[in-house]
């Protein structure tokens, strides 16, 4: 008996390819975990606190010292100073910063723009806050990358009926096409919202896992006008590797957080105590980590890119996140007669033929087409783990 407004969105497609992964024993790019553990230090970190006793409720907010940590290192990438204790909210995982900010800041009947292809939690944010979706696609444009259409992003802005929407939601670095918004996309993103009196609320939780040195991330709290009307979300999982963990957080003016906060204290409450302190740490004493990390993705990107290049996948080349999209539209062609027409039923075939699974991406659209002729991989993972992964997929070659 479940609710009508989470009945149509069924098992999540994570849980879903992850299981099936299970079952025939495949490398599994599919879900966006590393098959690796986190850095030492920070799990040391965590251990002590527990062993001196801090495994009680934390503050609803987090606990002093984490709020700190993270109004620090968001000055010292943003340049933007925030007050700890009224402008950060601590959560578990931005998978919880997401629907606590809907539910907190956006009203039943309110309108929110949304790129395509989203995270699939997202348009449940949106449902579950009783909102309704405008879309803007993301299309592949020159040299590979992901772009939006301005004329499409500025109609969706306008009124609709008499009414304008309430927020935007974006994501950048963007799962699962792996793009960096440029200074001059969020430009125009920060001008509309001024002009319409939009709230942005921004997921970065692969903020530290970018490729390009001319294409960085940046924080569209810092375009003018936006810092109070800004939502920042990030977390620890993506940039520690300890995804498991769920530490997020979201940062925003007073004004906005208490909203966040109305919805968070009745969602988690408060996030695990002893995991707050180990990501203090994290925060304070991580980037030496955070850099090998880096390196290593870039390692691990362009040997999956060259792989599925020669497996005959046509690959687009992302600058930020760990996954890495490709269009399968000549494997289709090739592999039409064993009943693979779509990137869903080319993901199960390959998952069980190959061994190897990957993400339908069609799932992360509303208008699914877009996704069809699209695959996405991670590669989070070792590098045993890709070379076995790139064996078994070059047999598509010979097919």
């Amino acid at each position: 008996m479940v609710s009508q407004r989470l009945a149509s969105f069924g098992t999540t497609i994570f849980a879903e390819t992850t299981a099936l992964a299970a079952k025939h024993g495949a490398i599994n790019l599919a879900q966006g975990f590393p098959d690796f553990d986190g850095p030492a230090f920070v799990k040391d970190a965590a251990i002590r606190a527990m062993n001196e006793g801090h495994n009680q409720y934390a503050r609803t907010q987090g606990i002093p010292a984490l709020n700190q940590a993270i109004a620090d290192s968001f000055k010292a990438s943003s340049g933007l100073s925030v007050d700890p204790d009224t402008q950060i909210t601590v959560t578990s995982g931005c998978t919880e910063a997401l629907p606590a900010t809907f539910l907190g800041l956006i009203n039943p009947g309110d309108e929110v723009i949304l790129f395509e292809p989203f995270y699939d939690s997202y348009r449940a944010c949106i449902e579950l806050a009783g909102a309704k979706a405008r879309f803007v696609t993301l299309v592949p444009g020159p040299g590979g990358q992901f772009v939006y259409d301005e004329n499409e992003l500025r109609r969706v802005f306008a009124p609709f009926n008499g009414k304008f929407p309430r927020a935007i939601l974006l994501n950048t670095p963007h799962n699962p096409t792996g793009k960096v918004f440029t200074h001059a996309e969020l430009s125009v993103i920060a001008r509309l919202c001024v002009e319409h009196d939009v709230i942005a609320i921004v997921d970065e939780v692969y903020e530290k896992l970018t490729f390009d040195s001319t294409l960085p991330h940046l924080h569209l709290a810092t375009f003018p006008g936006m810092a109070q009307r800004t939502v920042t979300l990030s977390s620890l999982g993506k940039t520690f590797s300890l995804t498991g963990w769920k530490i997020g957080w979201a940062i925003a003016s007073p004004e906005l957080t208490r909203g966040v906060r109305a919805a968070h204290q009745f969602l988690t409450f408060a996030t695990a105590t002893p995991l707050q302190h180990g990501a203090v740490v994290a925060l304070r004493e991580g980037a030496g980590y955070i850099a090998e990390l880096v390196e290593s993705y870039r390692a691990s990107r362009a040997f999956l890119a060259s792989a599925l290049t020669e497996a005959g996948f046509t690959v687009f080349n992302p600058s930020g996140t760990y996954f890495v999209m490709a269009d399968i539209s000549n494997l289709l062609a090739r592999l039409g007669g064993k009943g693979v027409t779509d990137d869903v039923s080319f993901c199960r075939w390959m998952t069980g033929e190959l061994k190897v699974a990957a993400i339908p991406p069609s799932v992360f659209y509303e208008n699914k087409v877009h996704g069809s002729r699209l695959v996405r991989f991670a590669f989070c993972k070792k590098q045993e783990t890709l070379n076995i992964a790139r064996e078994r997929l070059l047999s598509l070659a010979k097919m």
